[in-house]
């Protein structure tokens, strides 16, 4: 059986360990002493030791000078990408200035324009929300006493909610502009596009029939444009969004998450004009290209030589026989 060797190194190493640990202790409470003499004894010990182990240090400041630089750069990253998104959002808002300002220049210009002081409107609470899949409206405190008529337009704070689609005594039935069977004129502004603004269960109703849809930009102003009579023109849609899919839709300004309470506009029919007479025509259509020469009169030789000619044409009519002449004398 082999005889085991003493192991040597264990002790030996614990012994190490416990020497560097009170080497340490000391040199900690060493540096902790406040006197004078100590003080001494730590300078020339700075002094004669610390400069050797520059070469030392030089890894660890080198890493160190190096942490500090990809810290500095993530914060510039980061202030980079804020100011990007920072820009991007002066841009919208740089856009509604500009739209802003067209539209005070444009109502600055119409300030002596007399409104129709017959459109007025009734307040009304919203009861309940009959919305289903295939239905958006919604039901509102007032009707036909409160002298509410179907289609009349419906407003809330901010923007066109829809139209009255059915009447009772007391309630009536408000047809949101999010529903299937919902269309409406109206105008992109600033560029005047017309366009049918078409519900289709979805909190962005799309442009249908566009004229030049190049020309229609995110952001633009979508107000109604009053054609066929049933809305007033001039009221406020929303703005004009475009989805992934590449289709225009509308943003709609009112607040359909809160609808509380609604405003009902009393529109009045347009005048009927009944004599029509008293219209002025529109001209008689005229000769398109270029105009005739004019034609020569005829001279008097020419025209009994045209007599003569139409006479030696005629054929003559020869007389009745005497036989054929005496039964109709007899009778």
């Amino acid at each position: 059986m082999a005889r085991r060797s003493h192991d040597y190194a264990t002790p030996v190493r614990r012994i190490l360990v416990a020497l560097l640990v009170l080497l340490l202790l000391a040199l900690f409470l060493f540096w902790r002493i406040d006197s004078p003499r100590a003080e001494r004894m730590r300078a020339a010990f700075v002094d004669r030791f610390v400069p050797s182990l520059n070469w030392a240090m030089a890894p660890v400041t080198a890493a160190s000078r190096m942490v500090a630089g990809f810290q500095s750069y993530q914060r510039l990253y980061e202030q980079n990408q804020e100011l990007r998104r920072e820009l991007q959002r002066m841009s919208a808002w740089k856009e509604a200035a500009v739209q802003l300002e067209q539209e005070n220049a444009k109502l600055l210009t119409q300030a002596n324009v007399r409104l129709d002081p017959a459109l007025t409107s009734v307040s009304g609470v919203v009861m309940a929300d009959s919305g289903t899949a295939f239905r958006q409206s919604v039901l509102l405190n007032r009707g036909t006493r409160d002298g509410i008529l179907d289609g009349w337009a419906t407003m809330d704070g901010l923007g066109l909610v829809g139209r009255i689609s059915g009447v009772g005594e007391t309630t009536s039935r408000v047809m949101l502009l999010t529903d299937p069977s919902s269309r409406l004129p109206v105008t992109i502004q600033p560029s005047g596009q017309r366009a049918l603004l078409t519900g289709d269960n979805t909190a962005l109703p799309y442009l249908d029939f566009m004229e030049s849809p190049e020309n229609v930009r995110a952001s633009d102003r979508v107000v109604s444009s009053g054609d066929g009579g049933l809305f007033p023109p001039g009221l406020l849609v929303g703005q004009a969004v475009e989805t992934k899919d590449g289709r225009m839709r509308v943003r709609l300004a009112a607040d359909y998450g809160r609808l509380e309470f609604l405003r009902v506009l009393r529109s009045h029919p347009a005048e009927q004009l009944a004599d029509n007479s008293a219209l002025i025509p529109p001209p008689p259509p005229s000769f398109i290209g270029p105009p005739l020469p004019p034609r020569p009169a005829p001279s008097p030789l020419a025209a009994d030589q045209a007599a003569a000619a139409a006479t030696a044409a005629r054929p003559a009519v020869s007389p009745a026989p005497e036989a054929d002449r005496e039964p109709q004398a007899e009778d």
